[in-house]
């Protein structure tokens, strides 16, 4: 049985764009409904932590979009580097394709 490698850029791309879409997801829920819903949305998620103090709320619209970037060169190489590792895991090298 052959295993197939993960493309190291296909892999990146994913993870990244899936990153950039959530953290755009969580600023339209900033925008759209009250700051108490938000903090108990995200208390929830984090099982019960009080983010309310750590929340920003005056943030400026280029600094969000500035955020959606940098989520996603992370991502990017978050999932550039699970896929090196899979292939290398394989004994296979990582590919670029």
């Amino acid at each position: 049985m052959t295993t197939k490698t993960l493309s190291v850029h296909r892999t990146g791309f994913a993870l990244g764009a899936s990153l950039a879409v959530l953290y755009a997801g969580c600023m339209i829920l900033m925008l759209s409904v009250s700051r108490e819903s938000v903090v108990q949305f995200a208390n929830s998620i984090l099982h019960g932590i009080d983010v309310d103090p750590i929340m920003r709320w005056n943030m400026p619209l280029w600094e969000a979009c500035l955020g959606v970037i940098e989520i996603f060169i992370l991502g990017w190489f978050f999932g550039a580097l699970f896929s090196s590792l899979y292939n290398y895991g394989l004994g296979n090298p990582p590919n670029s394709g």
